[in-house]
């Protein structure tokens, strides 16, 4: 939810009218800005995948992923705050030179990135921050900068077209998941 003034404090409704105007389009302003960082942050991450030395590519994703985690702070948006600021530390690794840029980690750092996106979705349409549950990805990304690099499972064994269960031993009947 977006801090704002009780109403019992302002003296006045055209007061209280300046307020919410100014919280109104504090919010708009930031909607577009970070629509269009995120946007940049995509195209970047692609660039940075294909080249993982690409300083000047990095410090831009950082810097960008950086600004949306702080004004997020200021307009007192937790949730949108905290995974902005998972994935930024992992994106500061990777500047740090303390990881190494792999698949895993950019994809998991796309993950953040869609996520940012639904919770600003939701910002727009209600102007309040949507509830949610962002732990697993929060954890996958702390594991990445851990260096733990959580990768995903791997692809199930076959055996003549069926899937075979690691923990079963044995190829998976029809109907089972």
């Amino acid at each position: 939810m977006i801090r704002q003034p009780p109403r019992s404090t302002l003296s006045s409704s055209s007061a209280a009218s300046d307020v919410y105007k100014r919280q109104d389009d504090l919010l708009n302003e930031f909607l577009t800005e970070t629509g269009e960082s995120i946007d940049v942050v995509d195209v970047e991450l692609v660039k940075l995948e294909q080249d993982p030395n690409n300083k000047e590519v990095l410090d831009n994703i950082f810097r960008l992923v950086h600004t949306i985690k702080g004004t997020c702070g200021f307009l007192g948006l937790p949730r949108l705050e905290s995974v902005a600021h998972a994935s930024e530390n992992v994106l500061g690794k990777f500047r740090d030179g303390e990881l190494q840029v792999s698949e895993h980690a950019v994809t998991v750092i796309l993950e953040s990135l869609d996520r940012i996106k639904e919770i600003l979705a939701g910002l727009e349409a209600t102007e309040e921050e949507p509830e949610g549950d962002d732990t697993d990805l929060i954890a996958r990304l702390d594991a990445i900068a851990e260096g733990a690099l959580a990768a995903p499972d791997p692809e199930p064994d076959t055996v003549e077209g069926e899937i075979v269960d690691v923990n079963l031993g044995r190829a998976l009947k029809p109907g089972e998941v």
